[in-house]
């Protein structure tokens, strides 16, 4: 039986005292990383405490400490690691977890690390000694006798597990990095929860039972892999360990399943009030509690539901929470709302969640919503497909659900999964390979074929001059290698040295000339062939180039100062975005240009008219300010420790180029200002939406915002002069106009009430008695939609018992309103009567049974699609 005389923690009490106890050891605390792996292009998510500290231990990074210890946000959700399908159904599977960590980075060694352990285990959370146990690598005799000989574990408590895995070195209890590169043996404890629980020890045929559970993980990193699988000892050896905060929890509190501890007891309490649940055991709550916390915490790292990469992976843990609510019986928005109790449980340990609790509710929100608008009719879609007991979902049924209606196959599994049906994925890769080629097929352009080019790389000297002295290096026509260029053909020109900037980072090639003797080429965009070979892009206006000429390469100075106005600009802007609307916000993409600079960043909102004043105020300062620019070159560890802002998503290669402006420090490669004052002027333009959670901001610079606003100024002027009043009274002036406007249509509008009214009047005399039904059918000149309906109402009560239509016309638009009197509409039905009508005259319509309007474009089919109605009602009445 589980020992209940264990103290019980709560996991706020876990994480405080296991920083605590490694901090008395002499460790470090490291703060919880990102769970967007900083420049680790190899993860998708943070998947472990170790992540921030991998450069550490391959070499390429120092830390003023050699101990750490963290409690580390972790996600394992997409990719290699992904554990989604499991979550809610097993007793500890999740897609956010937290990792205890405590690291050695070539200081103490397997004695301290689990001497440690143990002492923090038995002494400070008070486990009995008698339900742990331990496993060692086979061939690890100094950690066996650790266990054994010093802390005095019993040895038939220390398990030994060799190579199991098939191949050397491929065991539980050996880890690897990587194929290659720093790895060792690994030392897991293990808490036995008693023979009243299924399961045998590690190693056993059952070990997968629930017995014996694996809380801590001690890794030795002591040797270097080679490519033959061959291990040398490394001249530093390191400790990493990992321990599960909510396995340690459940332990603890004395329950078996994670689900049971109170922060999970919480948010599960919290579900079922959202959900109208009471059934706490219920296995969907669960699924909602824990993915809570896992798109919150990513939302607050920045990463808003898309669909791709990250983004995708965030918007299937969303909409598989909403389907789980779905599935209790919540047809509304209703996951956003336990952001707040998720912040009350969690936020004193991760500050920024509480931060940014407003945004991840709004975030969460629109996504609701979004998926909301289809969930009802995919859900319809799936079940239809499934009744009479199908047995496998058709491949073309998954992609029509995902393609459509926003289910991501693994949610499509999940429901499937809980009936006991399974997916064909394979159909479902067809149909979607299908839709590929379909995309393809459609597309309107072409890619330019590669040039292959083996020459040297060219030296760029666009940072310090404008003009350049230079040989040509290779030249291309068609995508294909000549020695010549002629007058009148396009090409593209390679040079040895170049001041011509090439696309990239969102900034534009630069324009120009390159010349010799009689020669002119005029170029309109460079762009790299290769990262460090520039391709200058044109047309040979007159005379002839060969490869080997030494030609003057000259940029467009006016374009290149205004490009770089808007390139400086476009940084002082991220900046200000991120101090007005939040830290949250990150660059999405970027175009500058001559004209302008166009900024897309994360943010689920639009930025309001005064948050676009105060943008405007802050970038300005900066500009006035005047202070000069700085550009440092260095490797890309020492950037990351001057505190320089490294754009989410960007791969940077080994050295850097730091930017300084204003207060804004970037990593950047283009091309700027030397001092804030050149940009001379910034004017935001247009701001709006691009993608979901996604927004757009243009600006202008230095002569283009003064031309900008002259223009402005212009329009105003004329306006005025149109209104005959000055600019300064401008706007009241408008308002008066306006007034009168409104006043003059609500008095339009009444004479066409009454013009309808007296001929109204008039049609009464009209009406055709058909089987006790008197039908009217006419036009009404000059009328619109108001004075038809209105008009209809006054016939109703003059003819008693009565089916009318009516018909307007405005050029070709037609306007038709059908009413039925109450004790009519058992024969006829105006909705019917309506569309009959509409459908002759190009259109359709419906509504109530005693009053339908419709529309229509044939104005020429009026009179006669009014002359059928008679026969229409006979046949019915």
């Amino acid at each position: 039986m589980t020992n209940n005389t264990t103290p019980s923690f709560s996991v706020a009490d876990i994480r405080k005292s296991f920083l605590d106890f490694f901090a008395s050891k002499g460790h470090t605390i490291v703060a919880s990383s990102s769970l967007v792996p900083g420049n680790d292009p190899t993860l998708m998510f943070t998947n472990s405490g170790m992540v921030q500290f991998k450069d550490v231990f391959l070499g390429t990074d120092k830390r003023p400490y050699n101990r750490a210890v963290s409690v580390q946000a972790c996600l394992r959700a997409g990719g290699k690691h992904n554990d989604l399908e499991n979550v809610g159904y097993t007793a500890r599977h999740h897609t956010f977890f937290e990792m205890l960590g405590n690291w050695s980075f070539g200081d103490y060694f397997k004695r301290e690390s689990l001497k440690w352990a143990w002492e923090l285990l038995t002494t400070v959370y008070k486990l009995p000694p008698e339900r742990l146990l331990a496993t060692v690598y086979e061939e690890d005799d100094e950690a066996y006798d650790i266990w054994t000989k010093e802390i005095g574990l019993p040895p038939e408590r220390v398990i030994r597990i060799g190579d199991n895995k098939g191949g050397r070195y491929k065991s539980d209890n050996f880890w690897m990095m990587a194929d290659t590169g720093p790895c060792g043996p690994c030392s897991e404890i293990f808490y036995d929860h008693g023979d009243h629980i299924p399961g045998g020890p590690p190693g056993s045929p059952d070990e997968d039972g629930d017995r014996f559970i694996e809380i801590w993980n001690n890794v030795f990193m002591q040797f270097d892999m080679a490519e033959d699988g061959s291990v040398t000892p490394l001249p530093a050896p390191c400790v990493d360990t990992g321990m599960g905060l909510e396995r340690l929890a459940a332990i603890l509190q004395h329950v078996h399943s994670n689900y049971e501890i109170d922060l999970f007891d919480a948010l599960i309490k919290a579900a079922g009030r959202e959900t109208g649940v009471a059934d706490l055991n219920n296995k969907s709550l669960r699924v909602i509690a824990d993915h809570i916390r896992a798109t919150a915490f990513l939302v607050s790292d920045g990463v808003i539901p898309s669909n791709e990469g990250r983004g995708y992976v965030q918007r299937r843990i969303v909409r598989r929470a909403i389907r789980h609510g779905y599935k209790l019986g919540k047809k509304t928005p209703f996951f956003h709302k336990l952001v707040a109790e998720l912040v009350r449980v969690m936020g004193d340990a991760y500050p920024k969640l509480r931060e940014q609790e407003q945004r991840i509710t709004e975030v969460l929100k629109a996504e609701e919503e979004r998926f909301f608008e289809t969930l009802a009719n995919g859900m319809e879609i799936l079940d239809a497909a499934l009744a009479g007991g199908a047995k496998v979902l058709p491949g073309d049924v998954a992609f029509k659900l995902h393609d459509t209606y926003g289910f991501p196959l693994d949610l499509t599994n999940d429901v499937c999964r809980e009936r006991d049906v399974e997916v064909d994925e394979a159909g479902f890769k067809v149909a979607m390979e299908k839709q590929k080629a379909q995309a393809r097929a459609a597309g309107k352009f072409k890619m330019d074929k590669a040039l292959e080019y083996t020459g040297e790389v060219n030296r760029f000297t666009g940072y310090e001059q404008l003009a350049e002295t230079a040989k040509i290096t290779a030249i291309y026509v068609d995508g294909t290698s000549t020695a010549a260029l002629k007058a009148g053909q396009n090409g593209v020109v390679v040079l040895d040295t170049t001041p011509f900037y090439a696309e990239s980072g969102g900034q534009v090639g630069d324009e120009g000339v390159i010349t010799s003797g009689s020669a002119r080429f005029a170029v309109g965009d460079t762009l790299k062939i290769k990262a460090d070979v520039y391709g200058h892009h044109g047309t040979l206006e007159e005379g002839t180039l060969n490869v080997g000429d030494t030609v003057q390469a000259e940029v467009n100075t006016a374009l290149r100062a205004a490009t770089v106005r808007n390139h400086s600009a476009t940084h002082l802007m991220h900046k200000a975005l991120r101090e007005v609307l939040g830290s949250h916000v990150q660059q999405k993409g970027s175009l500058v240009n001559a004209e302008r600079t166009r900024f897309d960043f994360a943010h689920n909102a639009p930025v309001t008219d005064a948050q676009v004043r105060e943008i405007e105020r802050l970038v300005n300062e900066e500009v006035l300010a005047n202070v000069p620019t700085q550009a440092r070159v260095m490797d890309i560890e020492s950037a990351q420790k001057t505190g320089a802002m490294m754009l989410f998503g960007e791969k940077y290669g080994e050295t850097v180029r730091v930017l300084d402006i204003g207060t804004s420090r970037e990593l950047c490669g283009g091309t700027h200002v030397q001092r804030t004052g050149d940009i001379g002027l910034f004017k935001v333009v247009a701001e709006g939406g691009v993608a979901a959670g996604v927004r757009r901001i243009e600006a202008v610079t230095g002569t283009n915002a003064l031309a900008y606003l002259q223009q402005l100024e212009d329009t105003v002027t004329q306006a005025a002069g149109s209104f005959k009043t000055p600019v300064a009274e401008l706007n009241s002036r408008i308002g008066q106009t306006l007034d009168s406007v409104k006043a003059l249509e609500k008095e339009i509008a009444a004479l066409k009430g009454k013009l309808a009214s007296s001929q109204g009047d008039e049609l009464v005399s009209q009406a055709v008695d058909v089987n006790g039904i008197k039908v009217l059918a006419a036009a009404l000149p000059g009328a619109d939609a108001k004075a038809l309906r209105d008009t209809m109402d006054k016939l109703k009560d003059k003819l008693k018992s009565a089916a009318i239509v009516l018909a307007a016309v405005d050029g070709d638009k037609v306007q038709i309103a059908a009413g039925v009197t109450a004790d009519s509409v058992g024969k006829v039905k105006a909705g019917e009567l309506v569309n009959f009508v509409a459908q002759q005259v190009g259109g359709k319509g419906g509504g109530k049974p005693d009053m339908a309007m419709a529309g229509g474009t044939n104005a020429a089919g009026v009179p006669a699609a009014l002359a059928s109605v008679e026969a229409w009602v006979r046949e019915r009445a």
